[in-house]
């Protein structure tokens, strides 16, 4: 592995590491806490998990965590599933949300930007001010810890207002974007019973606006347990009958109330795509998720008060959770409210130019959008102020690496992640002080074992394996919602290797101790005994300009064969050919192995996607299989329903 790329695409300076605050953390605790001094990241690394209670003590002291009452000890029960936590500690994760108040009371905690692209400033003194009044409504409300409150809202300001003024109040928060349809939200909420909803009457997005009106309706009368409907007019509609108005509720000039809570009660619930079923409705603790977060997002990507945080992103999806955690270091944080590519590709960029972004996290699908569609960032926009580009979602190809690299800045640091749901965290990614190499992620994340592992369990380098986690995390979920013996949660992540977290995903973990993420192993590709990740097959397909987006997929055949179609979404104007078609195979053949050319090429209407823009190759699978539709799928999960049925008339014609 260390031989393909022997050079790194970039290496931070003497400076930025010394100013970095991994760096000054690892000082302090190699003085306070026996950490090791010298050694840098991967000796920090190798304590972290060796000495998981003294590290995560460490973490709580080097961000001053205020705990109302004093834990016992860091961790009670180290098994997982079921590890506890800092028991009798209490906190509450809103309160650490908002302490940047005292001190920058006029400074701008949030920017919202739409697709106007012009940046509005909400301060420090008036979320907290907001947050207050609205808290203090809720109990009015008779809004009690443990209470569910949902949001069915855009990336917009009050959608932060009405997070933290839940948690101050200690109950639960739970969100979807308003361009999931009624059914998709109701499989979500209707499993956790919300008290309050908080809605808009629509969005505009694409240059175009939608109106929600109708589906808020069916979601009032579907969700019988809501004692309270709360309108935020953001086309300008009359709130409807019996809802309460938005602006009523934040008008108090009120001190927030924070409610201190065990350090495992419950914060949010996050929902997998549920592309096969109901979503899992994930719960994570305001603890865990305060610790975790202030970790990543303090000493990972290095955000303090002078920093400014950009991550394209919707309510829907977890990387909205974790950019409003950006509050916790004091940091701005940047809420866009618009499609990702309007009225240009460029969109993006010109929003972090315009907020002055520090860090700037997107997806990979649209690092490689621009890169396909020449957009140049570095010609057309001032983008000086951004330190480093983030993307998820999936691996970031070896191209978009080096696009990033050409066409932003050569010093940038690139900081592809991987992480999950489930822990609304990352396993492995950024961190400032160590090169970065194309097409791998920096290095584990620190209090994070991450291995990757045979199928006996022995753990592998630079070999492909299962990715999975030896410790646990304090952001591993609480339980799932609904599961009252836990078997589900268990067997979503525990029952492969008792005891360790198998996250899903094929790894390798270099010799250099960097990684290499090979897409979902549920999905993979087993060609003569050889495993495979589709993430490499996209990545060398999509650089054809002629393809716009593929699909590939492995499926186990009733008689003991195995057939691999490859499906292609061709760019308007384009022909499936034979030249194409043989493009396509020596492509494969000559970047990848002979093993990885697929056995038939198929033109396809489009690539289907979950709510959250992942392509999804299981339902797919199961459908070739023959699984009738309403089985093999959510429909609610989907992006569009509509391109499923092409795989459905193919599975018909092959059977």
């Amino acid at each position: 592995m260390s031989t393909v790329n022997p050079q790194p695409l970039w290496e931070p300076d003497p400076q930025r590491i010394a100013r970095s605050q991994v760096t000054k953390f690892q000082a302090w605790a190699a003085e306070n806490h026996g950490a090791p001094a010298e050694g840098g990241y991967a000796a920090l690394h190798r304590w972290s998990v060796d000495e998981l209670d003294t590290f995560w003590q460490a973490v709580t002291q080097w961000f001053d965590v205020r705990f109302s009452t004093p834990y016992a000890r860091v961790l009670a029960d180290r098994s997982m599933p079921g590890a506890q936590w800092f028991p009798g500690a209490t906190l509450n994760y809103a309160e650490h949300a908002l302490r940047a108040a005292a001190t920058r009371a006029d400074e701008p905690a949030l920017l919202h930007v739409d697709e106007s692209h012009e940046p509005r400033p909400v301060t420090w003194s008036e979320l907290r001010r907001q947050v207050g009044s609205l808290a203090a409504e809720l109990r009015a409300l008779g809004v009690r810890p443990g209470d569910r409150i949902s949001g069915y809202l855009p990336n917009i300001p009050q959608a932060v207002v009405a997070l933290l003024a839940t948690a101050a109040v200690g109950g639960v928060w739970t969100s979807c974007a308003p361009d999931f349809g009624a059914r998709s939200v109701l499989d979500r909420f209707q499993q956790v019973e919300p008290v309050v909803l908080f809605t808009v009457d629509g969005y505009r997005y694409g240059g175009k606006e939608h109106d929600r009106r109708d589906i808020v309706a069916e979601l009032r009368s579907e969700l019988p347990t809501l004692r309270a409907v709360v309108h935020i007019p953001l086309l300008g509609s009359e709130a409807p009958e019996g809802a309460l108005e938005w602006s009523a509720l934040t008008a108090a000039d009120e001190e927030p109330v924070f409610e201190q809570v065990p350090f495992d009660h419950p914060l949010w619930v996050l929902y997998s795509s549920g592309t096969t079923g109901l979503p899992k409705a994930i719960v994570q603790s305001q603890g865990g998720i305060l610790v975790e977060h202030l970790k990543q997002l303090g000493l990972h990507c290095d955000l303090g008060p002078e920093d400014r945080f950009f991550w394209y992103t919707s309510t829907g999806w977890m990387m909205w959770n974790f950019l409003v955690s950006g509050l916790l270091t004091g940091t701005t944080i940047v809420l866009y409210d618009g499609s990702p590519g309007y009225p240009d590709t460029g969109a993006q960029w010109r929003v972090a130019e315009r907020t002055e972004a520090t860090l700037y996290g997107t997806s990979a699908a649209y690092v490689m959008a621009c890169r396909k569609a020449d957009v140049r960032p570095s010609r057309d926009f001032d983008l000086s102020k951004v330190q480093c580009v983030a993307t998820t979602g999936s691996p970031l190809p070896p191209d978009g690496f080096r696009w990033l690299h050409d066409e932003v800045r050569d010093d940038l640091w690139i900081a592809s992640v991987s992480g999950g749901t489930d822990v609304c965290s990352c396993f492995a990614g950024a961190v400032p002080t160590v090169p970065v190499y194309v097409g791998e992620l920096q290095a584990p994340g620190l209090g994070t074992d991450l291995q990757s592992w045979d199928p006996s369990g022995e753990p592998l380098i630079d070999e492909v394996g299962e990715l999975v986690v030896t410790n646990p995390m304090p952001s591993m979920p609480i339980y799932f919602w609904n599961d009252p013996d836990g078997s589900r949660y268990h067997d979503s992540y525990f029952d492969t290797y008792p005891g360790v977290w198998r996250h899903g995903d094929w790894i390798t973990v270099t010799s250099r101790g960097s990684v290499v993420i090979h897409g979902r192993s549920d999905s993979t590709l087993n060609r003569q005994g050889v495993r495979m990740g589709s993430a490499d097959i996209y990545e060398a397909v999509e650089r054809l300009p002629e393809i716009k987006e593929s699909l590939v997929i492995g499926v186990e055949q009733p008689d003991g064969g195995y057939w691999m179609p490859l499906f292609v979404h061709l760019t308007p104007g384009t022909v499936l050919d034979e030249a194409l078609l043989n493009r396509i195979k020596q492509t494969i053949r000559e970047q990848l192995s002979p093993r990885h050319v697929p056995d038939e090429i198929i033109e396809v209407p489009g690539v289907p996607h979950t709510l959250t823009g992942k392509r999804i190759e299981v339902p797919v699978k199961r459908l070739l299989q023959g699984t009738p539709l309403e089985k093999a799928v959510n429909p609610g999960s989907i992006d569009n329903l509509d391109l499923l049925h092409f795989y459905e008339e193919l599975a018909r014609k092959r059977a």
